[in-house]
């Protein structure tokens, strides 16, 4: 038996999640409150206390993911899966580093629910697809515009910058003035699409 407790602050989302929920036979829904103060509040005097939690995201008072953490500190042993509106990547992983072990999106049909929360018992860490793309594209590398190639004068100022010359110096080694060095200098950034003189050595052009 799984005894789960439901955090969820809109009264219809929470009464179908524990209704449709608490009718299935794995489960025994022991705990559902409106927000992580009051789910908290009514812990210690349990006696069958929750072993998996689903929470909202998107609560009053403390959220969701501040609420892993007091929860995590309450019930140790208990497993939180996050259930939200909310499918950028950055609260994905914010939940997952506060101590979340699945993250599903809000439209999930109740019978995908069960089955997700079924897997988190059985040591998995579901995530909704549409989740699970948000973060597989975080970590995918942004696609790099093909280089536009230098003139021979550019050329010539990346190189002084390499050999270690102040604009000053390249300016005297070129014959130009340093107003010109630096519109080159400029022109040479947004080609090779870096942003200073440290990402121009560590691209290493010349080479």
């Amino acid at each position: 038996m799984i005894y789960l407790g439901i955090i969820e602050d809109q009264p219809t989302i929470r009464e179908a999640l524990t209704g449709y929920l608490c009718a299935q036979p794995e489960f025994s829904c022991v705990l559902s409150a409106a927000s992580v103060e009051e789910f908290l509040a009514a812990v210690p005097t349990m006696n069958n206390r929750p072993t998996l939690i689903l929470s909202d995201i998107g609560l009053p008072g403390l959220s969701g993911i501040e609420g892993l953490v007091p929860l995590r500190q309450l019930l140790p042993t208990a497993e939180v899966v996050m259930l939200s509106v909310y499918s950028d990547a950055q609260r994905v992983f914010d939940s997952l580093r506060a101590g979340a072990v699945g993250y599903l999106e809000k439209d999930t049909p109740l019978p995908v629910i069960k089955e997700n929360l079924l897997q988190v018992a059985a040591g998995g860490s579901p995530m909704s697809p549409g989740i699970a793309r948000h973060v597989i594209r975080y970590f995918q590398p942004a696609p790099r515009l093909a280089l536009e190639p230098l003139t021979a004068r550019e050329q010539d100022i990346v190189r002084g910058i390499e050999d270690g010359l102040s604009y000053q110096r390249i300016a005297d080694r070129l014959f130009l003035s340093i107003d010109t060095v630096r519109s080159h200098i400029r022109q040479v950034y947004r080609k090779l699409q870096v942003n200073s003189k440290a990402e121009l050595l560590a691209r290493g052009y010349r080479r």
